[in-house]
C-alpha cells in the first residue's frame, strides 16, 4: 500500500470516526481511546464514543456521543475502559446489528475503531461484510433515504487487540498483557517473603484459559519451580516428576517452592489439572506446608502500565492512520507491535492463526502449539525448561566464566546474573563473580546454583559494581588491550544494562522499564496532588545523561506537553511557544500541566532556568512546581519485562560464549583476537543479535555516550499531538498492510494457509 505524504490535519475533514471496548476489560484500553479521540480530532474528523461495547452500538441514542479534546483527559493512568464494555448478544443477531448500522447511518459514521479481543474483531469483521445488504434492508423498510445509503455506502474497521492473556496471534503484546504481569509480580513478590518465612510451597493460579502467556512469564519472571500451561501439558507420571523436583530444591537449602498454573491447565488426556490438586498431591507425597492463592480480576486492575499506555498510544495513532487511509479494497485490518514497530494485518489472517492454535491443541500437537504462538513464546518455553527442569552435568567443562557488573546498577541486573549462571553451571562451567566491577576482576570467586537463588525479584546489584566506566566503553577498552595481553583474547560479551537505555546496537536495555514505570507513577502522583486546586504546572527532571529516551516516553506515558530533550535540539522560541501553550490550555476544563526535562538536556536552559521562565510567565495564570527524580529512578524491584528480559539476555549471553569457545581453542589453549569474539547482545527492531563492540564504533557518539541514531525519536511528534501542538505528522512513515507468514510449522495441509509472526513480547531471534 503506497502513503502519499497529505498534510495529516485535513486526512479526516468530512469524515467521522466511532470508537468502541468491547469484551474483557484490559488496562491500557483508555490510551488507545484518548488516542483514537485526540489523532482523530487532529486529522479534522468527527470523533464518537460509542458507550457499553456493541450493546451501545445497536442501543444507539446517548450511547453514542460526540467525543472532545477535553473528555479524554486524566484518562491515561485509569484501568479498565472509561467508556464502558458489555457481553452483547444482541449484535450477534442480524436484526441487532440492523439497528447497530441504523445509528451509525443516521450519525454519519462510516469509520469504527475497535479494541477487543479475538471475538469483538471477529464481530466486526462480519458487521463489515454484512454492512450493502444491512442498507439495502433498511432502505426497503423505509428507515433511511437512498442518499442516507449512499453517503455510507462502505464501512472501513480497524482494530486494536485488547487482551490481558496476549491470546491474539499477530501481535506481540496485546493492550493489559503487560500491566496484568505487573499485577501477577506485585502479588507473587508478597507471597515469596511470607513463604520464605515459613518454608511453604505456594501455588499460585493466573487467568488463560487457552493461553499460558501470563503463567509462562510469571515463572521466567520469579524463578518457578514449575509451571503448568495449556499449550504443553506435562508428561506422563509429571507427579513423581513435581515431588521429586521440589524436594530436590528444598535439599539444596531453598526455604520456598513456586508453582505457577494457568486456569487451562491440564493433562496429555485433556483431564483439568487446578491448583487444588496440585496442593493436594505435595501435602500428601511430601508434607509440605503448601497455599494456593487464585488471583482472579485482581490480574485485570490497576493502574496501567507505561508500557501500555505508550502501546494504547501508539495503536490509536496508527489506528485512525488506517481508517483514514482505507479504500473499499482494503481487508479489515489489526493495528499490531512487532518488536518496536507499529504493523498493519489482515484481520481474519490473525483470526484464523489464533485459531489454529486451539487446534492444534485440541489434536494434542503440543510442539505445534507453541510454535504458532510465536518464536518469542517458544523462546520463553525453551529457557523456562533449561533453568527450572535440567540438573547440573556431573561432569565438568574445565572453563571458567566470570560474571561482572559494569556502571551504575539498574533493576534487572540480578536476573540476568542467575540466568546466566544457572545456565553455565548447566553447561558444565566453572562460574566466577566478580564483585565491585572490574575492581573486583582479580578476586574472582565461584557462585553456586542456590547462591542466585531469590535473584529474579531483586533491584540493584547483588554483585556490586563500580561506576568507574560503561560495560560499553569498558569491553572496547578490553578489546584494544588484546595486542598488549594475550590474557584478554576470550570471548567476551556485553548485556547492556542501563536505566537511561543509551547503549549502541540495543533499542532497550535492561533497568530502562523500571525507570520508565517509576517516572510514570511518580508523575500520576504529582499531577494528582494538583488536583481540585488552582492551576498548576509541574516541571519534571528525569535521569538519562544526554540520552532523552527515558524523558520521551514517560512524557507519552503520563501525558506531558513538553519533554526538552538533548537530541531534540530546542532555543528560546520553543521555551516560548510552549508557555503560550500552557496558558491557552489552562483557559479550556484541564487545570494541569505536566513538562518533563532530561538532565543533560541543555547547559543552560537549566530545570531552575525553565521554573524560573515559567513561574514568571505564567504568574496570574498558572502557578509552578518542580521535582528532581533523582535516584530513585534507580531504584525499585525490576518490572517484569525487566526480569524476563535480563532472565534471557543472560541465558543467550553464556549460551553464545559456550558456542564461540568451541570455535577458539586450538591445541589445548582459547585464543580469540577476531572482532566477533567481543560483541553486544541487544534488540533490534525485531532480533536479539550479537554486534561486534568494534562495528558499534561507527553508530557511537562517544563524547555524549549515546547512539547517534534512535528509534524512539520518531514517537516524539505523536507525544506532541497528543498536547494538542498543531505539528505536522509525516504519514509517509505510517505502517503497511503486512501478512502473517507461516513458520516452521509442520501442519496438516487445510491449515497451512496462513500464520503467526515471529514474534511476542520484547525480543527476537
Amino acid at each position: 500500500m503506497s502513503h502519499t505524504s497529505m498534510d495529516p490535519t485535513k486526512m479526516g475533514i468530512g469524515r467521522s470516526i466511532a470508537v468502541l471496548t468491547s469484551g474483557g476489560d484490559a488496562q491500557g484500553m483508555n490510551a488507545a481511546v484518548r488516542a483514537t479521540v485526540r489523532v482523530g480530532i487532529y486529522t479534522g474528523a468527527k470523533v464518537y464514543f460509542v458507550h457499553e461495547g456493541y450493546q451501545g452500538l445497536v442501543d444507539g441514542g446517548d450511547n453514542i456521543k460526540l467525543a472532545t479534546w477535553e473528555s479524554v483527559s486524566m484518562m491515561l493512568q485509569l484501568g479498565g475502559t472509561v467508556i464502558g464494555s458489555a457481553r452483547c448478544m444482541d449484535f450477534r443477531a442480524r436484526e441487532g446489528r440492523m439497528k447497530a448500522a441504523l445509528n451509525l447511518v443516521k450519525l454519519g459514521i462510516t469509520n469504527l475503531c475497535v479494541i477487543g479481543g479475538d471475538g469483538s474483531l471477529t464481530g466486526a469483521n462480519q458487521f463489515r461484510k454484512e454492512w450493502a445488504t444491512l442498507l439495502v434492508d433498511l432502505v426497503k423498510a423505509g428507515k433511511i433515504t437512498d442518499d442516507e445509503a449512499r453517503k455510507s455506502c462502505h464501512l472501513n474497521i480497524v482494530g486494536m487487540v485488547g487482551s490481558i492473556d496476549n491470546d491474539f496471534c499477530g501481535t506481540d503484546m496485546t493492550i493489559g498483557t503487560d500491566s496484568a504481569l505487573h499485577r501477577i509480580i506485585e502479588v507473587v513478590d508478597a507471597i515469596t517473603t511470607t513463604a520464605q518465612s515459613h518454608q511453604r510451597t505456594f501455588i499460585l493460579e493466573v487467568m488463560g484459559r487457552h493461553c499460558g502467556y501470563l503463567a509462562l512469564v510469571t515463572a521466567l519472571a520469579c524463578g518457578a519451580d514449575w509451571v503448568f500451561i495449556p499449550e504443553m501439558p506435562p508428561d506422563e507420571g509429571w507427579e513423581g516428576h513435581l515431588c521429586r523436583r521440589l524436594a530436590d530444591q528444598r535439599a539444596r537449602g531453598s526455604r520456598l517452592n513456586v508453582i505457577i498454573v494457568a486456569e487451562g491447565a491440564m493433562d496429555r488426556a485433556g483431564n483439568p489439572i487446578s491448583s487444588e490438586d496440585i496442593k493436594k498431591l505435595v501435602e500428601k507425597n511430601l508434607g509440605f506446608d503448601t497455599r494456593t492463592t487464585v488471583l482472579g480480576h485482581v490480574q485485570r486492575g490497576g493502574t496501567p502500565s507505561a508500557f501500555d499506555r505508550i502501546l494504547g498510544s501508539r495503536m490509536g495513532v496508527e489506528a485512525v492512520m488506517a481508517l483514514l487511509e482505507a479504500t473499499p479494497e482494503t481487508p479489515a485490518c489489526v493495528v499490531s507491535l512487532s518488536g518496536n514497530q507499529a504493523v498493519r494485518l489482515p484481520l481474519m489472517e490473525c483470526v484464523q492463526v489464533t485459531k489454529d492454535v486451539t487446534t492444534a491443541m485440541a489434536e494434542k500437537r503440543w510442539e505445534d502449539a507453541i510454535k504458532l504462538r510465536g518464536k518469542s513464546f517458544e523462546n520463553n518455553w525453551n529457557t523456562y525448561k533449561m533453568l527450572a527442569h535440567i540438573n547440573p552435568p556431573d561432569t565438568k567443562s574445565n572453563i571458567n566464566v566470570a560474571i561482572v557488573n559494569i556502571g551504575a546498577p539498574c533493576a534487572g541486573m540480578n536476573a540476568a546474573v542467575r540466568s546466566a549462571v544457572r545456565i553455565g553451571i548447566i553447561q558444565g562451567h566453572n562460574m566466577l563473580a566478580v564483585h565491585d566491577g572490574f575492581e573486583g576482576l582479580a578476586q574472582g570467586k565461584p557462585i553456586t546454583w542456590t547462591g542466585v537463588s531469590g535473584w529474579t525479584g531483586k533491584g540493584g546489584s547483588e554483585l556490586g559494581t563500580k561506576r568507574m566506566n560503561t560495560a560499553y566503553m569498558g569491553g572496547l577498552e578490553l578489546v584494544q588491550g588484546r595486542d598488549k595481553y594475550e590474557e584478554l583474547c576470550i570471548p567476551m560479551v556485553v548485556i547492556p544494562a542501563t536505566v537511561s537505555n543509551n547503549v549502541p546496537g540495543s533499542d532497550f536495555s535492561i533497568g530502562a522499564d523500571t525507570a520508565l514505570n517509576t517516572i510514570t507513577s511518580t508523575c500520576d502522583r504529582i499531577k494528582q496532588s494538583a488536583a481540585g486546586t488552582k492551576r498548576r504546572v509541574f516541571i519534571i527532571e528525569t535521569a538519562g545523561g544526554y540520552c532523552g529516551y527515558l524523558a520521551t516516553m514517560a512524557g507519552l506515558a503520563a501525558g506531558a506537553d513538553a519533554a526538552y530533550i538533548y537530541e531534540d535540539k530546542f532555543g528560546i522560541r520553543d521555551l516560548e511557544m510552549n508557555v503560550e501553550h500552557l496558558v491557552q490550555k489552562m483557559k479550556t476544563d484541564v487545570k494541569r500541566g505536566l513538562i518533563l526535562r532530561n538532565e543533560n538536556c541543555n547547559a543552560n536552559y537549566t530545570t531552575d532556568f525553565i521554573f524560573a521562565l515559567y513561574s514568571e510567565e505564567g504568574k496570574g495564570i498558572f502557578d509552578c512546581r518542580k521535582n528532581v527524580l533523582g535516584h530513585m529512578q534507580q531504584g525499585g524491584t525490576p518490572t517484569p519485562f525487566d526480569r524476563n528480559f535480563g532472565t534471557k539476555m543472560g541465558s543467550k549471553a553464556v549460551l553464545w560464549i559456550t558456542e564461540k569457545l568451541k570455535e577458539v581453542y586450538r591445541h589445548g589453549r582459547i585464543f580469540a583476537n577476531t572482532p566477533d569474539s567481543a560483541c553486544v547482545l541487544g534488540m533490534k527492531k525485531r532480533a536479539l543479535t550479537f554486534q561486534p563492540l568494534a562495528e558499534l564504533k561507527e553508530q557511537t557518539d562517544f563524547v555524549h555516550r549515546i547512539p547517534k541514531t534512535s528509534w524512539w525519536l520518531k514517537l516524539r511528534p505523536i507525544m506532541k499531538i497528543l498536547a494538542k501542538y498543531n505539528i505536522s505528522l509525516d504519514t509517509s512513515e505510517h505502517a503497511h498492510m503486512e501478512h502473517v507468514i507461516k513458520k516452521r510449522v509442520s501442519m496438516p495441509a487445510p491449515l497451512m494457509k496462513k500464520a503467526c509472526p515471529p514474534t511476542k513480547h520484547e525480543e527476537e531471534e
